[in-house]
């Protein structure tokens, strides 16, 4: 049975597989609503629309937009053009459109919604946007209403490309003189103003003519306007809604106008202007015209992305658009089954045999492999039925080649406007096959037929170049068609798998002689430079690709490159780690060496290094040569197999790198600009590809370490070379497992310096970490012995290295530990550092310490000096409970030491600052006492500190017997030392004055104690000797004051006398008084001689001081009597006395008669006399008054 006997309808028949905007004549017409198939999808899109719009044939509403989504030729222009039909509902062929649908659709309601809508007067504005729109509108952000203005004008007769003329049209209808207008024009043109009336500018005269005989206009006013009407005309979206709620209010009551528009989104595109004047547009309407006004658009995207992507507000547009219709490409199918595939009776039980027949060699038959997106194969014999002779994947594989080339260009303008459809594409590859027997399959490649006529000229040439190359066979054109159009098509890789299923033919194909014979036809292909291989797939290049091709290929690549490139993929993407984490514990950093080209540093005592196919010595790289190589290296050797393949991607990369480099700065076409594109992803791809390659050759790398092969099992790549660094590991780090023990922080090295439970020996065998103990103990002992220094960071960096390997902490944990039990000892700046100081940890852990804390191994001291110190200790210090190791002994000594000299009760430094208040027995014995001690505490090394000790233990045990006394004298003595000092100080100053003998004795006595060195068994005897030096100088005292309390007393009271002699005596005598009382008083208390004797020439002065007082007192009190009594005048001889001018002076008989006078004969009193007149003359004045006291 022939293919196209088996269809239902004549397959060559005329089907108009693209519904084109603009194509309406009746035949059209008739064809498209007779064969329009409504499938379930497109019943629930008529139920939606039409339950929206008939709320506007009853109601008022804003919501009057609808919104049609699809993919490239899912039917969504053809859905909108058979509803522009529904909603006319003009008549064909004797039929109303809505009729058409009587037996299409079962539902009664939606038919009735149909016919609601069909029976209401409306204008249907259909068009495409892109086709209506000039050619630079886009730029403007206007350019949609002026479409929109443009479509409406031609809808009602108007000019469309002249809005300013349609204006001018509108404006003579309204005035009823449009037709008398024309008739004029006809007249004076000779032609019909339709005709005529895009050539406005050439036509001017006859237009004012026929305006000013018809219209309101005089010539002068229509030749104004015509000169001005371009200038003066405006467009607001406003005043366009205006213009539409005018037409449909002047139409009658519910008319209608829907204005379809076709590829809006396309339109768009990225354009936020357009679409912002979409939706302003949409809401004027919406809201001027309240629903009787409709906006249907079509468009690749739905809504919700459209204004998700372009980022502004655009929730009004959403609102306006709330019919939203989305075709699927279910859809489609359904179409093309319906319209094209439906079969007769005879061939649907011929395929059902066949079907039942063939059903699992078609399974085998119709593969994908598993890289590949979802491709649908015949789900049971219906869908065969239903399908055949094609496959189902066939339907969803050709609308994602119509997207891919239209989306990269290399369509012409008809298919990205499209021209081509799915429909189409079906019938035209069915009817190629439609002579064959069945059992024959439509192969992939027969639509590229359909296409080929539509595809860009570098395109075609590419494929018939193909077909005209002699050294091509027709099946090698096929495969190449194929890879054209799958080109775009990420979900299915082209590989030899998934072409072998796409150019299957025959039910009967032998899979198998098919990817034969398709691999022949692959490397032809890739001979002619017609398509590349990128790993598993094939692609096909177009000129430009293969010229790129070319010369990407004359590009060299050093080989040492290549390898560098592989190393970065093995130690940066696969193997990633920079350290072997051996356990928890030890990371070990290992170089990297890949052949002989090394990577990065080379510091590590371990490495790997790989060795690849390429590795070239001029020996052969066997078994034993590598074995011994690993023996002379510390390298865990790789050797990859001698599959190749990942070196040839990898220089493929390298090459398509450096090309991209070269041109990275030159301007090209754009064609060449997006191969650039491609080949920067292929470079992505090819480097993908390259470590997949090198994973699976790392997992069947032959693995080498000191001399042996391993036996390491498949496992992945990281797992394998863990593996084989273990190996080496074990194999250099021989004493690694010494240390059992960790130390994490600095804490724990505190911890064991400080832990005074930690024995001072290392025999116990279960000791923590005694291995690595002995071996660094060891070690000390023989470079000490030997004179060899050694430092912390020799030390260090020794066991740090094989075959050692262990950690900085825990080496200095092993240090601190012998350092602890006193099984070394350590240096700092020529001194030995104490367990005890409070910096060891610092000394021993931080780099500026390291190099120079000496280490040496100590030498043990005798028990002969240990024995000397723990006696001394008791003898001296009065201290028994001393520690048993010698560091510890010596560290409480010093300790005793610092007591006896700054922290005890009676501590040397704080008894001889009491010397600094007096002179006080016993300073020399603390002095010695303090150089001593001092000089111990400064001794750092125990050697020299116990012989040291056992030297100097005379003198210590005679400062312990010494300074007894001493700080027996300043605990109990000293209160009576001080006094008998004090009565001393006394005696000194007062020294003349004291004659008495008994006295003087007394106090040499007291002096003979106080001045001894050792007074201490002397002391008791000066309590008494105190007492009795007092109570003789008290009286001797009190007889010396006895006259001096007369004088007092007699001065006294001659100023008592004076002053009861006038007024004022009340007011100045109680302060007299207590003046001279306090004198008195403090003559009792005086307890010197001098001190008393003084009190009478002090005595005097205050006796002056009263006298002179009263006088300046009498003075105030004469100035202050009245005028009257101013001047007193005695007669007497007419000689008149004047009182007022005359001051009494104060003369104090004890200065006039100052100090001790001796007289022995008369010219001594002659000459007293005289100097008492010669002091008395020169005190007397013309106005003065001596007065004597």
């Amino acid at each position: 049975m022939l293919i196209r006997k088996m269809f239902y309808k004549n397959i060559d028949r005329d089907i108009k597989g693209v519904i084109k905007i603009g194509q309406d004549d009746d035949a059209n017409v008739f064809q498209e609503l007779d064969e329009y198939v409504v499938t379930r999808e497109l019943l629930k899109h008529f139920t939606t629309f039409f339950e929206s719009y008939k709320k506007s044939i009853n109601s008022r509403t804003d919501k009057m937009g609808v919104w049609i989504s699809g993919f490239f030729g899912s039917g969504k222009s053809h859905f909108l053009k058979i509803l522009s039909y529904l909603l006319e509902n003009k008549e064909v062929k004797g039929k109303k459109a809505v009729s058409y649908f009587d037996d299409k659709i079962e539902d009664p309601m939606v038919l009735a919604d149909m016919k609601a809508a069909g029976d209401i007067s409306t204008d249907v504005i259909l068009f495409n946007i892109d086709s209506k729109s000039d050619s630079d509108s886009k730029v403007n952000k206007d350019a949609i209403v002026k479409v929109f203005m443009k479509v409406f004008n031609e809808m009602q007769g108007f000019c469309g490309s002249l809005p300013w003329v349609a204006d001018l049209e509108r404006q003579l209808v309204k005035d009823g003189v449009y037709e008398a207008f024309k008739a004029k024009f006809l007249e004076f043109s000779n032609s019909s103003w339709e005709d005529t009336r895009e050539d406005f500018y050439f036509e001017g005269d006859n237009i004012v003519r026929a305006l000013a005989e018809t219209a309101k206009m005089t010539e002068n006013g229509a030749r104004n306007w015509y000169n001005k009407a371009e200038e003066n005309y405006t467009l607001s979206i406003e005043k366009f809604a205006n213009r539409v709620r005018e037409y449909v209010e002047s139409k009658g009551k519910n008319h209608h106008v829907i204005f379809l528009v076709d590829e809006i989104g396309q339109y768009i595109g990225d354009d936020t202007k357009l679409m912002l004047n979409l939706q302003t547009v949409v809401e004027d309407l919406g809201t001027h015209c309240g629903g009787r006004v409709w906006v249907l658009v079509t468009s690749q995207q739905d809504i919700d992305s459209i204004t998700k992507v372009r980022g502004n507000d655009f929730s009004k547009i959403q609102g306006r658009f709330n019919t939203r219709i989305s075709l699927s490409s279910a859809n489609v199918d359904e179409v093309i089954k319906k319209r094209i595939l439906l079969k007769n009776d005879v061939a649907k039980d011929t395929l059902k045999l066949l079907y039942q027949d063939k059903n699992a060699i078609l399974k085998n038959l119709i593969t994908f492999s598993s890289d590949a997106a979802e491709m649908k194969t015949y789900k049971d014999v219906q869908d065969f039925i239903d399908v055949y002779p094609f496959i189902p994947y066939q339907f969803n594989l050709l609308q994602s080649v119509f997207t891919g080339i239209r989306l990269h260009g290399s369509s012409g303008k008809h298919l990205s406007e499209g021209e081509r459809s799915l429909l189409s594409a079906f019938q035209e590859s069915a009817m190629q096959f439609a002579d064959k027997e069945v059992g024959t399959i439509v192969p992939f490649y027969a639509f590229y037929k359909t296409i080929e006529a539509f595809l860009d000229h570098n395109i075609r040439t590419v494929i018939m170049h193909a077909q005209d190359n002699e050294r091509l066979a027709d099946e090698d054109v096929e495969v190449l068609k194929v890879l054209f159009m799958i080109k775009y098509v990420k979900e299915l890789p082209a590989n030899i798998e998934n072409l072998a299923t796409l150019m299957v033919s025959h039910i009967e194909d032998d899979k198998i002689d098919l990817k034969k014979r398709i691999e022949t036809s692959l490397k032809r292909l890739i001979k002619e430079t017609l398509i590349q291989k990128n790993g598993d797939e094939y692609i096909f290049l177009t000129h430009e690709e293969q010229d790129v091709n070319k010369e990407i290929q004359h590009i060299q690549i050093d080989m040492s490159e290549i390898i560098q490139k592989i190393g970065e993929v093995i130690f940066e993407d696969i193997y990633t780690d920079k350290k072997y984490r051996y356990t928890s514990r030890y990371n070990f950093s290992f170089n990297q060496v890949i052949d002989d080209r090394v990577r990065g540093s080379q510091n590590n005592e371990i490495g790997i290094k790989v060795i690849t196919p390429y590795y070239s010595t001029g020996i052969e790289m066997t078994d034993q040569e590598l074995k011994m190589m690993s023996t002379r290296e510390n390298n865990l050797i790789v050797r990859l197999p001698s599959d190749i393949t990942f070196l040839e991607e990898m220089e493929e990369v390298l090459k398509i790198q450096t090309y991209l480099l070269r041109k990275g700065g030159t301007s090209a076409t754009q064609e060449i600009e997006d191969i650039k594109v491609r080949k920067s992803r292929e470079v992505t791809e090819r480097k993908e590809r390259v470590k997949t390659l090198l994973i699976e050759a790392l997992k069947e790398a032959d693995l080498f370490v000191n001399s042996q092969k391993l036996d390491i099992k498949d496992k992945s790549p990281v797992d394998r070379i863990n593996d084989g660094f273990k190996v080496l590991i074990e194999s250099i780090y021989t004493k690694l497992n010494y240390v059992t023990d960790f130390i994490d922080t600095a804490k724990e090295l505190y911890d064991i310096l400080t832990n005074d439970t930690i024995q001072v020996s290392l025999i116990e065998e279960e000791k923590a970490n005694k291995l690595a103990i002995d071996e660094v103990d060891s070690y000390i002992s023989r470079n000490t012995e030997r004179n060899i220094p050694m430092t912390m960071k020799s030390i260090l960096d020794l066991y740090s290295k094989a075959p050692y390997g262990w950690k900085e902490l825990d080496i200095t944990g092993v240090v601190a530990m012998l350092f602890k039990v006193q099984e070394i000892k350590l240096e700092l700046g020529s001194e030995y550092l104490d367990i005890g100081d409070k910096n060891i940890l610092n000394y021993m852990t931080k780099r500026e310490y390291l190099d120079r804390l000496l280490i040496k191994k100590r030498t043990k001291t005798s028990p002969a000096l240990i024995n000397n110190a723990r006696n001394l200790a008791k003898e001296v210090f009065n201290y028994t409970a001393m520690p048993s190791d010698e560091d510890g002994l010596m560290s409480r000594f010093k300790d005793l030491c610092e007591q006896e000299l700054y922290k005890s009760e009676t501590n040397i430094n704080k008894l001889l600052a009491e010397y600094a208040h007096g002179r006080y027995p016993g300073k020399d014995v603390l002095e010695r006492g303090k150089k001593i001690l001092e000089d111990i505490l400064k001794i750092k090394d125990s050697k020299d500190f116990y012989e040291t000790l056992y030297e100097i233990k005379e003198e210590l045990l005679d400062y312990e017997e010494d300074s007894a006394d001493v700080k027996k004298f300043f605990k109990n003595q000293k209160e009576h030392f001080d006094k008998a000092v004090h009565q001393l100080n006394i005696y000194d100053k007062n020294r003349s004055y004291v004659l008495d003998k008994d006295t003087i004795k007394i106090v040499e006595a007291m002096e003979a104690i106080v001045k001894s060195k050792e007074p201490y068994s002397q002391i008791q005897k000066l309590p008494n000797l105190i007492s009795e030096f007092r109570e003789k100088f008290v009286q001797l005292l009190e007889v010396e004051c006895k006259p001096v309390r007369i004088v007092i007393e007699s001065d006294y009271n001659k100023v008592k006398t004076d002053l009861e002699l006038y007024e004022f005596e009340s007011e100045l005598g109680p302060r007299f008084k207590e003046k001279f009382d306090d004198l008195l008083m403090r003559l009792d208390s005086a307890n010197n001689f001098y001190e008393a004797i003084a009190m009478k020439e002090e005595s005097d002065r205050l006796k002056m001081r009263c006298f002179e007082e009263i006088e300046k007192k009498k003075q105030e009190l004469k100035k202050k009597e009245p005028a009257g009594r101013d001047e007193i005048t005695l007669e007497s001889g007419g000689e008149q006395s004047d009182y007022k001018t005359r001051k009494t002076v104060t003369v104090s008989m004890a200065n006039i008669l100052h100090g001790a006078k001796t007289i022995e004969s008369k010219q001594d009193i002659d000459k007293l006399l005289e100097d008492i007149r010669t002091k008395l003359e020169k005190e007397l004045k013309e106005d003065t008054i001596i007065k004597l006291v």
